[in-house]
């Protein structure tokens, strides 16, 4: 891996299925990498610290808001999350992509501090096909699910905002979907200076 990696910010509303998704690409993909945010939320049945997530304390979080660790970090629900600018650089140094799974204010917050990052909005075949898959979670109350349906409309309104958005009805299509993107993206014509310059001084 000679070329420093790239930046992909993932977003969706609640429920569309981006972490299934995500972890599908990064499984199948050695050259992809996901970024494990750091989190103030208990651990859901089956995660695990360091590998779904940083599980924090608020004093925690708020100590590495103060010191600057984050490239981005949210609210949501009551629960803080953030994106680490160490293991973010780490990856990249090593030329891994980096998938960053991030809510809409965390995507703002990176698009503007890394206008070269590539966008992606996951959206849901329908809302009633949302709403069918957060209950059919069942790690949350009714009244969580509530709250995350009616943010979801201004969720989605930002996916306009995106550079991409890929429909997440068939779980096999839309994996296929984000790594055309990726690949896609190295084919850029400013990704590909030192290449073009490489070819002209073999000549």
């Amino acid at each position: 891996m000679s070329q420093p990696g790239q930046i992909f910010i993932v977003s969706a509303a609640s429920g569309t299925g981006k972490t299934t998704l995500v972890s599908r690409m990064i499984a199948h993909q050695p050259f992809i990498r996901v970024s494990i945010s750091h989190t103030t939320r208990p651990p859901r049945d089956g995660e695990q610290d360091g590998t779904h997530y940083h599980f924090v304390s608020i004093r925690e979080f708020e100590d590495l808001i103060g010191q600057g660790a984050f490239l981005e970090h949210a609210d949501v629900f009551g629960n803080y999350y953030g994106t680490s600018v160490n293991a973010v650089n780490s990856l990249i140094e090593q030329g891994f992509d980096v998938i960053l799974e991030i809510d809409i204010q965390g995507a703002q917050q990176v698009r503007k501090q890394l206008p070269d990052a590539v966008s992606i909005f996951i959206l849901p075949p329908s809302f009633a096909v949302l709403a069918e898959r957060l209950m059919g979670r069942g790690t949350e109350s009714k009244d969580v699910i509530s709250r995350r349906l009616s943010k979801a409309h201004h969720e989605i309104e930002q996916a306009f905002l995106f550079d991409y958005v890929i429909i997440n009805k068939e779980l096999d299509q839309a994996e296929q979907d984000l790594l055309a993107i990726i690949r896609t993206s190295h084919l850029r014509g400013e990704k590909q200076q030192q290449t073009i310059t490489d070819v002209l001084a073999a000549d």
